[in-house]
């Protein structure tokens, strides 16, 4: 396995709502070190003295580490921001971290950082996934392709008939809110949270496996249940036939045996990038025991376009 971990990876029954279908992920025998993240894990995120797009500046505070997910979404600064890598922050350090913006049409009004409601939507993870992977290729830096984005952005904006002045990924939350009956089941859903054990999502709409985020312990997911489920449901779109535990398993699978680049991570660990087989997908590793892992999926079909 070039991924540690995802070969003992086991893939329970999906539940499922408005097309959109989730399958619990679980891990066997990864001991993951005391690890903290999400709002409750004291990481303060501020702009540079002379602000830049691409980074944001990131202390811990705390005596243990704390984990930042790639694809989060911070709200807030001179601009929202979603995270490019997913980055382990040492205890008691601070470092500048790789990120893409969210927000065209806002630079300079400083608001208070906070994060999102929903992680970046899975079509925007895709397109700075993939960019990043080829800078990290190319360059061994971790930057995307910040017009691609913003490009993506807009069209999405377009489609949902969301109306934002600033081109804010973060109006797009709109697409499931406005709707009383579809905001109620999305709710219901983040509410009931995963499963006891469960560290992971493998996501498909309709029949067609999407994306996946996969964490090292249980308790890593349980603070981003919300956030992660919310962002399946922001881009809507036709879905056909019924989802297949096996072929998730076999994404799985495809990830972790797949080539990839590695090289030391922003904080600690070490970073995996993998491209290959319509897969696009990066992870986390620490002395051999799995930290996070994402991937995206390419079915041939944009989001974008029908």
């Amino acid at each position: 396995m070039t991924i540690p971990g995802l070969e003992n990876a086991a893939v329970g029954s999906p539940i499922t709502r408005l097309g959109v279908s989730f399958f619990p992920v679980y891990l066997q025998d990864n001991p993951l070190p005391s690890i903290d993240n999400g709002d409750s894990s004291g990481l303060i995120v501020s702009e540079f003295d002379v602000a830049t797009v691409e980074a944001l500046q990131v202390t811990n505070p705390t005596g243990k580490p704390i984990l930042i997910v790639e694809g989060e979404h911070f709200t807030g600064g001179k601009q929202n921001r979603t995270i490019n890598a997913t980055v382990l922050v040492p205890a008691g350090s601070r470092l500048d971290i790789p990120v893409s913006c969210l927000g065209q049409g806002r630079w300079g009004r400083h608001r208070t950082w906070r994060r999102a409601e929903a992680f970046a939507p899975e079509t925007i993870r895709k397109r700075k996934r993939a960019s990043v992977n080829r800078s990290f290729s190319v360059n061994r830096n971790r930057m995307s392709d910040q017009h691609a984005i913003w490009d993506d952005i807009s069209a999405m904006l377009r489609r949902e008939d969301v109306a934002s002045p600033t081109s804010a990924a973060e109006e797009l939350e709109e697409s499931y809110k406005r709707y009383h009956s579809r905001r109620k089941i999305v709710e219901a859903l983040v509410e009931r949270g995963p499963l006891p054990g469960q560290c992971g999502i493998v996501v498909a709409h309709g029949r067609d496996v999407t994306a996946m985020d996969l964490f090292g312990a249980p308790h890593l997911l349980v603070k981003h249940w919300g956030a992660l489920v919310r962002s399946h449901f922001i881009e809507s779109g036709p879905s056909t036939g019924r989802p297949s535990a096996t072929l998730a398993l076999k994404r799985i699978r495809r990830l972790g045996t797949s080539p990839a680049e590695t090289a030391p991570g922003v904080g600690l660990g070490s970073e995996h990038r993998i491209t290959g087989h319509r897969l696009t997908g990066q992870a986390l590793v620490l002395d051999d025991i799995l930290i996070h892992a994402s991937f995206s999926h390419d079915t041939g079909r944009s989001s974008l376009h029908g």
